[in-house]
């Protein structure tokens, strides 16, 4: 059943809007990232601000516990808002709720850098009671950014769309750690203690401790995360809502038309008795035996795959803090003061996000639609298992070689954005039918953060004191665990090139039926002609 105001969206040439909408809803992947990952380039030097004990005569460190509060609990957040905000963006509408999301992430990051206290434990208290609010307002942004590109985007083009509000994550990162390394030399040039004492004298021994100036610049770092959620907030706000929404839940045809003739510059029929029957067709609920009988398959492969990725993903972002001394791309902590290992950190962070993430996320953007969300998904799986494999394995040996062990490590993080990092943000925006889609997007952005904090809380406290065997068996586990997902890939169906009500069996078919990536791309090569 054909209705004029989705097929116009879908046949839609490219034009302002659709680079509009990918600006403003990546701007919030932008901060969400920025928010998520700053903390790694200043978690150590919380610790060697609050928890230095001078009798040791070593560098303070947070403890475990706290360490994976303070990195962690805005994935916990982010969690609860991903399922939270996913349900509210199908009962409510996509842009009701967008700009929520925004002004808990402004005046959250804000407050974080504002954490208060007496003692240590109350500042870290402080800090961890907003940053799990941040990480609640970041988790609405996945599941209504996803869903809003998909329903504005053409279907030539969609997963290209839907990629590159995702690639704004990369940047993020990167401007987490350049923001870091830069404020960290301000400071640094700033602030009388030297910068190196591999064996100071007893007059130097507080170069252990931390310049006063660097609790102010932890702050600063966390409170910029503000910035570019409220210069969007505006032009959110702005948005009409979804055409798909408008028409296919509130079942208002004429208002759909309207507001996408307006940014498509064209006329579109109202078509309000083919609307209503087309709603009338899909009113199963997620908890239906039809919901599961069309979607189940296709649930169970967002959802595992996800989960599977992000043990992987977070377990490197997070602990690759303690990693960098290993591969000699910064000094141990006994050796140089706060600030210069900040410095070095976001550094290092920088150089990593910069040639190993931030590519990955792009490549995905150019070959997405030539190659398929399917085989993306594939190869990145496969890749991250193989080189976190040879890097378990021939970890002992890699140690006295650091460029090869940085490539390695930096192809891991470029296959996991060209594969299975960006794939599974933008393969549950187009599986599922209109009236779950912002739901079941944050069901599987939710076991992805379950992923993340077994990441968090299991992997970086096993590998935290920076073991060489524990780091061996750990990325070992990891490679199992990324094997894991390329499996279970087999579970979703590939999606290019089809509009969404096909795709979902809203426009009276039924979907895709139960084929699998590989069955769809083998029924869609062209056959030999005989004679």
């Amino acid at each position: 059943m054909a209705i004029a105001v989705l097929n116009a969206l879908d046949t839609a040439r490219t034009q302002w809007y659709h680079m509009t909408a990918i600006v403003i809803a990546g701007m919030g992947f932008f901060t969400d990232a920025y928010d998520l990952f700053c903390i790694s380039t200043v978690s150590k030097l919380l610790g060697r601000l609050y928890y230095y004990d001078p009798s040791t005569g070593k560098p303070g460190k947070l403890p475990v516990s706290v360490n994976n509060l303070v990195t962690g609990v805005a994935l916990v957040g982010t969690l609860s808002g991903q399922l939270f905000f996913g349900y509210l963006g199908d009962k409510l509408g996509r842009k009701k709720v967008y700009g929520i999301t925004l002004i808990m992430m402004v005046i959250c990051a804000i407050c974080s850098g504002l954490s208060f206290g007496s003692t240590a434990g109350s500042v870290m208290t402080t800090l961890c009671f907003f940053r799990f609010w941040l990480g609640f307002g970041i988790g609405g942004d996945y599941p209504l950014s996803a869903t809003i590109m998909s329903e504005y985007a053409n279907k030539s083009t969609r997963g290209a769309f839907i990629a590159a509000v995702f690639a704004m994550q990369g940047v993020g990162i990167i401007f987490a750690g350049l923001v870091s390394m830069t404020l960290s030399a301000l400071f640094l040039h700033y602030c009388d203690a030297p910068a190196f004492k591999t064996k100071p004298p007893v007059e130097y021994s507080d170069v252990f401790s931390t310049q006063p100036e660097a609790d102010y610049m932890w702050r600063i770092v966390l409170m910029i995360g503000a910035l570019p959620a409220i210069v969007t907030f505006y032009w959110r706000m702005k948005m009409p809502e979804t055409a798909r929404y408008t028409a296919l839940i509130e079942g208002n045809a004429k208002q759909a038309a309207t507001d996408m003739g307006q940014v498509l510059e064209i006329e579109i029929q109202a078509e309000q008795d083919k609307v209503a029957q087309f709603k009338a067709a899909n009113e199963y609920t997620l908890l239906s035996g039809e919901f599961l009988r069309r979607h189940g398959k296709h649930l169970i492969g967002t959802t595992t795959t996800w989960f599977l990725l992000d043990i992987a993903f977070y377990s490197q972002n997070l602990t690759q803090k303690d990693i960098f001394p290993l591969m000699g791309l910064t000094d141990k902590a006994e050796n140089v003061n706060a600030l210069m290992e900040v410095f070095q950190t976001s550094k290092a962070m920088f150089i990593v996000a910069m040639f190993g993430t931030f590519p990955g996320y792009w490549v995905t953007v150019l070959l997405i639609e030539k190659l398929g969300r399917f085989k993306i998904q594939l190869i990145g799986f496969f890749m991250m298992s193989l080189f976190m494999f040879i890097i378990g394995v021939k970890y002992v040996e890699l140690k006295g070689h650091k460029y090869w062990f940085a490539i390695l490590y930096g192809l891991t993080f470029f296959f996991a954005n060209f594969g299975p990092n960006s794939t599974t943000f933008v393969l549950p925006a187009e599986l599922f039918p209109t009236r779950v889609r912002s739901t079941c997007h944050a069901i599987s952005a939710a076991c992805g953060k379950a992923g993340a904090m077994v990441g968090a809380f299991g992997v970086q406290t096993y590998t935290l004191d920076a073991n060489q065997n524990k780091i061996r068996k750990a990325m070992l586990f990891l490679a199992f665990s990324n094997m894991l997902g390329f499996f279970f890939t087999f579970l979703v169906t590939e999606t290019k090139g089809r509009s969404l009500e096909e795709i979902s069996g809203e426009d009276g078919g039924n979907g895709s039926n139960g084929v699998t990536g590989s069955q769809y791309e083998a029924q869609m090569t062209p056959k030999p002609v005989t004679s």
